[in-house]
């Protein structure tokens, strides 16, 4: 019996989350469009389950598929899911890579199956056994498959890199294997195994597809004789999977509307997603951002995960649980969170486990020169704390440096994106680093609860007081600042929020013509664009504006119909010496 195979999925899954944003930049093949680490941080996400049922496991994962890569990780782990003896490894490994297989079309070599492939040749070579010398084995021959991929197919050769989903499961059965010996899991190898692999060469060109990706599950009772195959004359890209009652696709195409139809004449759609890919080649570039330090900072401070790579920023995600699935905060859709919010489902956040944060620390210092972490205040949760303990024993030369903003939402965000910006600009880490450090101080946000029961489900305050306060419709200010979230004022209207934002940009603002301003909302997207942004253009047209969605994680506690402001004075960057702090 394996008595800790949950956890080591659980590990594996983890170690995904942290090396995400990398498989999205190299995602290249079957397209470029960027999403291979989204798509398998969203279909291993329910191995991160505190009491995961394996018997269980295998449909969860079919319905929490994404993409091509995650389609097919999710075939190959119902196979593995079914191991309770370490000796019967290689045997189910094997039945995990022929399922694998049979859900794809066309397989080809230099993919996320190649791996498969080699990790049954190596349990056959060297099955599991006392010790650690099995495993090094195992992971030295997987290490070997995925640089191999670079030169199986033409369009990771032409693009210099290896194949995403590939790594993507490297990184898993790296932390998986050593967790099942009991090995501390502190960081892949991943960086140093793929050095000048990570990065799409200077001549790479992509081409931009037109379509769209979709994942569909059906409930279908049994499949029917055939009914796979004429799935896959149904677009590009295929992956059909079964799993008794429900059958999952994946598939390319250019009209959702047949693809539709065709799956209605087989069964009930349970859930239907459709990426453009129009819309994600073109915005996918692959391109490493160069800048004088690299920047890292928490997602909990409302950048999008495009926003991040635009601006060459790393994002730390904190995890919002929505009844029983939980997800990295950048990977959950607003929609989702706010239904269930509206819908009374239970939901909170957590942190990421300290090995996942420890990762995602290792990997930035093995891919960047010099870090400087922009953390949420250490009052808000122990991202702080526990960055410090780790730079103190990894981290001899100096080269992380971790920053307490004393801020969290809009007000870590709106700091975090100006510094990364400066970081673009200028070639002395030094100059960001000390604007960092100003910028976070200068940052100022206010946020507008339209609800006080979110607070009250959330246990941040007593349900007497947010019913007695939501029916004489209170209505708080809250800012965060280094001491804690501050309530600041109370309103009675939306109109009352309203002023009370234009009031202290007037004041803060007065004597400044150059600011930023960033505008966050919930789901109150149309109200904040049609109404508040307009306004705000008018009153400082000389203002950087933004607007962007709310993060998560305040999202998840202060509920629907919030909505922020934060703004910063910006500072030429000729004279940043002279401003005041």
């Amino acid at each position: 019996m394996i008595d800790n195979l949950t956890q080591a999925l659980a590990a594996g899954s983890r170690s995904i989350v942290a090396w995400a944003d990398i498989l999205d930049r190299i995602n290249v093949f079957p397209i470029p469009d960027g999403d291979t680490g989204r798509n398998l941080v969203m279909t291993l996400s329910p191995l991160r389950q505190p009491a995961l049922d394996l018997d269980k496991a295998a449909e969860r994962l079919l319905l929490a598929a994404r993409g091509n890569s995650g389609n097919i990780a999710a075939r190959f782990l119902s196979g593995l899911l079914a191991c309770r003896d370490l000796a019967r490894l290689p045997e189910d490994c094997a039945r995990g890579r022929d399922l694998a297989y049979e859900a794809v079309p066309d397989p080809k070599p230099g993919t996320i199956l190649t791996l498969f492939d080699a990790l049954v040749d190596a349990l056959n070579q060297k099955p599991p056994a006392e010790g650690e010398e099995w495993v090094h084995f195992l992971l030295n021959a997987l290490e070997d498959a995925v640089r191999a991929t670079t030169q199986s197919l033409p369009e990771l050769k032409e693009a210099g890199v290896v194949d995403s989903g590939a790594l993507g499961m490297f990184i898993f059965f790296d932390s998986f294997f050593s967790t099942l010996i009991d090995r501390e899991v502190s960081v892949s190898r991943a960086a140093e195994a793929f050095r000048g692999f990570l990065d799409l060469t200077d001549n790479w060109r992509k081409n931009e597809e037109q379509g769209y990706c979709l994942d569909v599950v059906l409930e279908v009772g049994q499949v029917a004789a055939g009914a796979v195959n004429r799935i896959y004359d149904l677009g590009e890209s295929v992956v059909a999977l079964s799993d008794g009652q429900y059958l999952k696709v994946h598939l390319h195409t250019g009209s959702q509307e047949m693809v539709r139809e065709n799956l209605e004449s087989m069964g009930r759609i349970v859930r239907w997603s459709a990426d453009d890919l129009a819309e994600q080649t073109a915005k996918f570039s692959g391109l490493k951002v160069q800048s004088a330090i690299h920047v890292m900072t928490d997602a909990a401070g409302s950048i999008t995960r495009a926003d991040a790579a635009a601006l060459g920023i790393t994002l730390l995600d904190s995890y919002i649980n929505v009844g029983h699935e939980s997800l990295p905060e950048t990977y959950l859709p607003p929609a989702a969170l706010f239904e269930a919010m509206r819908g009374g489902v239970k939901v909170s956040t957590s942190q990421a486990s300290i090995m996942e944060r420890h990762q995602c620390y290792r990997k930035a210092l093995d891919l960047y020169p010099r870090v400087l972490y922009i953390c949420v205040g250490s009052v808000f949760t122990t991202n702080y704390q526990v960055a410090l303990d780790w730079k103190t024993k990894n981290d001899p030369e100096d080269r992380l440096i971790v920053l307490d903003s004393g801020s969290a939402s809009g007000r870590l965000g709106l700091a975090a994106r100006a510094v990364a910006q400066l970081a673009l600009e200028t070639t002395d880490p030094e100059k960001v680093i000390a604007f960092a450090r100003r910028a976070v101080a200068e940052c100022r946000e206010y946020l507008f609860l339209d609800k006080l029961q979110y607070l009250a489900a959330g246990g941040r305050l007593s349900k007497t007081s947010a019913f007695f306060g939501d029916v004489l419709q209170m209505k708080p200010v809250v800012s965060p600042l280094p001491q804690g979230a501050e309530k600041v004022a109370v309103v009675r209207t939306r109109a009352g929020q309203v002023q009370f934002a234009f009031d202290r940009l007037k004041e803060a603002l007065a004597k400044s013509r150059k600011a930023r301003i960033m505008l966050e909302y919930t789901d109150n997207t149309d109200w904040l664009l049609g109404e508040i942004k307009p306004e705000i253009e008018r009153r400082f047209p000389w203002a950087e504006l933004l607007v962007t969605p709310m993060s998560l994680t305040s999202s998840a506690h202060m509920g629907p119909g919030t909505w922020g402001v934060a703004f910063l004075k910006q500072y030429d960057m000729t004279d940043w010496k002279d401003a005041p702090v």
